[in-house]
């Protein structure tokens, strides 16, 4: 007999993001003359820079020409771009073999595809406030969510808590509130991992925002 995934059930009626659009352009409506900085989801706000647009342009021009033409691209990721990012992170005193680079579409999926890979019964630990979708995919899966709360007092980067994990959620610079994690805070959460046999995932999306 087939049966629906109940664990869907356990979602909040809205996306966060959603949400928070709909009571901002409701906000707005009401009070035209307020300037409203937005903190919800990180939209680009400025121009393209001309190197992109145009390097966009070329790889569309490349799609025009039967000597340049490119089908379906490499399941992992066209060679070129994963030695453009093996040499990106080279700069930063990071070694990496192209065989540990994966190019996918996006965060968002992937942190929804890498759960299938592990069992149902882990423990996850996630900081608050942190990015929904490392709630929601979970909620999905069926999994217990524990909390360490980000707060002023801890400059919103929690330490590691007294009760086991075995699946770590850690976002620095941190989203939605900036705050960032040095390298001392940061291997408190590795060696907590060590001690308790669990898995960081690290989400680096904002770190060409660090400058320390």
């Amino acid at each position: 007999m087939v049966r629906s995934n109940l664990n869907y059930q356990n979602l909040v009626p809205s996306y966060l993001f959603a949400d928070i659009a709909k009571r901002v352009a409701a906000y707005k409506a009401e009070n035209p003359d307020r300037n409203v900085i937005s903190l919800g989801i990180g939209d680009v706000t400025l121009p393209l820079p001309k190197p992109c647009t145009d390097a966009m342009a070329a790889a569309v021009a490349d799609m025009t020409r039967s000597e340049t033409f490119r089908g379906y691209g490499p399941e992992q990721g066209y060679p070129f771009f994963k030695d453009a990012v093996r040499d990106y992170y080279a700069l930063k005193g990071v070694e990496l073999g192209t065989n540990e680079i994966f190019c996918s579409d996006g965060a968002k999926s992937d942190l929804g595809n890498f759960l299938d890979i592990l069992s149902r019964d882990l423990k996850v630990l996630v900081p608050d406030p942190v990015y929904p979708v490392y709630v929601d995919t979970n909620i999905m899966s069926g999994r217990k969510i524990k909390y360490v709360n980000g707060t002023a007092e801890n400059g919103f980067c929690p330490e590691p808590p007294d009760f086991p994990a075995d699946m770590i959620y850690i976002c620095s610079p941190n989203n939605p509130t900036g705050a960032a994690m040095d390298a001392k805070k940061l291997g408190r959460w590795v060696a907590y991992a060590k001690k308790h046999g669990a898995v960081i995932l690290f989400d680096s999306a904002y770190e060409a925002y660090i400058n320390d």
